[in-house]
């Protein structure tokens, strides 16, 4: 016979009696209650659900961020990374004339003023000096040779006998120039050969030979002054055509040019200065030049010029905001010390050189780690592009990195997915080819598709990856 115990209540429940439970709520009431919690738990799921709260149930298990409405495509575009450096626009580096003209300085040019061939770049002791182009330096005069009187050859002098007993005077005797006093063979003493100065022979002049001889004739023949060859040879023509020149310029007609008459550019050029005035000694450098033409000057680090290449293209934004297209034409071969280097020699606690060059080091004073920089020079084709500005500070931007032909998607656009790496969200009505890819349903709705990303530049990013096509649609979560 079974027996109702404390430990086994059972049998007052199968007889329909209601047995109190420990806790003193009758069995049946405590289902009921059980039975409603349930109901009340399934309803919150059932909303939240409803909410879009839940987690998602695609592959990689990745819940969804906040939902944004904007909605963008995949497109394919070149993505290019460009580096920045500060420059400045202006006119190049100052050059100064290599004046020889010795005197008193009568006339200057003023700053800013263009000077070409034929044209006088000062004027010393009221002449002018005379701007012409080449590359080779005014370094010696030139002008025919003048001639030059000569005597005979010794030998032709020498005394010698035509017969026996005929005796002769001695070519020392007869000043060494070779005229002897001779008897002749008939033997009559004491006759002698005409006088020496009577002998002597006249050279006549002499071209003057060299390639700044042919400078200067090319310029002369550019000036328009004709009647001589162009070439290597100074010669009387070339001697007439000069002085035709100088009585236009108001100068003697010597046919000779002075060391102090020209002075050489490469081309026209522009007035960048005077460190003397008029009626002081024309001595140092009086004048000094640039070119007429604009253009920037930057300081590269000496580690990173790799860029710098001479013809290639990069970008100069004006301080107008308007970029122009410039190309590089000189890079420096020799690199400035740090700016902060050369005024930190004393600061530092290391107690750096006098010069500076190790305070920048020891004592913070280096510029904020700056390194050594080359100049690199970077001119324009079109100056009319440059406006009417001819100097100010730009910024110039040269390119690291390219890729071309490549699908991109704005930056803003990456989910970072739980399991690593980057997605992107396929919006509500994207369409990714009406195939499921990587688990995923084909109606984007909030799904996900890992890529793989390239090169960042400009607020894109390049993305790829074999879910990833060309026009797809995807959201930029918020």
């Amino acid at each position: 016979m079974e027996h109702l115990t404390e430990e086994n209540p059972t049998r007052g429940e199968d007889e329909g009696t209601d047995v109190g439970t420990p806790d003193g709520v009758p069995r049946r009431r405590r289902r009921a209650l059980l039975v409603g919690a349930g109901v009340l738990a399934v309803a919150v799921v059932v909303a939240v659900g409803a909410l879009g709260l839940g987690g998602d149930g695609g592959a990689q298990g990745t819940a969804a961020p906040g939902r944004s409405s904007q909605v963008v495509s995949v497109t394919r575009a070149t993505l290019t990374e460009r580096t920045e450096i500060d420059g400045r626009l202006g006119h190049g580096p100052q050059v100064p004339f290599p004046v020889r003209a010795e005197g008193t300085v009568t006339w200057l040019p003023a700053t800013g003023a263009t000077v070409r061939r034929g044209q006088q770049v000062l004027r010393v002791d009221d002449r002018p000096v005379v701007l012409l182009y080449g590359s080779l330096p005014m370094y010696r005069e030139l002008g025919v040779r003048r001639p030059t009187a000569r005597a005979p050859e010794g030998g032709e002098g020498d005394s010698a006998a035509s017969g026996g007993g005929t005796s002769t005077a001695s070519a020392g005797e007869a000043g060494g120039a070779g005229a002897g006093a001779k008897a002749s063979s008939g033997g009559t003493p004491g006759t002698t050969t005409p006088d020496a100065a009577s002998t002597t022979r006249v050279t006549p002049p002499r071209p003057l030979h060299g390639m700044d001889v042919k400078q200067f004739e090319a310029n002369l023949s550019a000036l328009g002054y004709s009647g001589f060859t162009v070439d290597e040879s100074y010669t009387e023509l070339t001697a007439a055509a000069v002085k035709r020149w100088q009585a236009d310029l108001g100068l003697p007609r010597t046919g000779r040019v002075g060391l102090g008459d020209v002075v050489y550019a490469s081309g026209p050029v522009r007035i960048a200065g005077t460190s003397a005035r008029v009626g002081e000694a024309a001595s140092g450098d009086p004048v000094s030049y640039t070119s007429t033409s604009r253009m920037v000057t930057v300081g590269v680090p000496a580690g990173d010029t790799d860029w710098a290449r001479r013809g290639s293209e990069v970008s100069v934004e004006l301080p107008d905001g308007h970029t122009v297209t410039g190309t590089v034409a000189s890079l420096g071969s020799a690199a400035s010390a740090p700016s902060g280097g050369e005024d930190g020699g004393g600061g530092g606690s290391g107690g750096g050189a006098g010069d500076g060059t190790d305070g920048g080091a020891d004592g913070g004073s280096d510029g904020g780690g700056r390194s050594a920089t080359v100049s690199v020079v970077i001119t324009f084709e079109d100056q009319g592009a440059l406006g009417r500005l001819q100097s100010g500070p730009v910024t110039v931007r040269h390119t690291e990195k390219q890729r071309k032909n490549v699908l991109t998607v704005p930056v803003a656009a990456l989910t970072a997915l739980a399991e690593g790496g980057y997605g992107l969200e396929l919006a509500d009505d994207g369409d990714d080819g009406g195939e499921e890819k990587s688990g995923r349903a084909g109606d984007g709705s909030g799904r996900f598709v890992a890529v793989k990303t390239g090169l960042f530049a400009g607020g894109r990013v390049e993305v790829s990856g074999p879910a990833v096509h060309e026009g797809m649609k995807v959201r930029i979560p918020e």
